[in-house]
């Protein structure tokens, strides 16, 4: 096997530790956060300017769903 990313196959590799119960409660508000952008309660709140859950959301994080660029991919 060929050596890659710094790594010889003699040492271990060190994970990664994950609290599986963590996670699913992330995956679980994540999951109900975009069903909320899809009612037309939220499109409504959006125009009017009075939706306050997920416009604090995208300004502290940014709108990074994978699609377009983000601060870091700018020169």
């Amino acid at each position: 096997m060929s050596i890659g990313f710094g790594f010889d196959g003699n040492e271990k590799k060190k994970g990664i530790r994950l609290n599986m119960e963590e996670v699913n409660k992330l995956t679980k508000e994540y999951k109900r956060l975009k069903k909320y952008m899809k009612t037309n309660f939220y499109e409504i709140q959006s125009i009017n300017g009075s939706e306050k859950i997920i416009s604090e959301l995208l300004n502290n994080y940014g709108d990074n769903d994978g699609q377009g660029e983000t601060e870091t991919d700018r020169p």
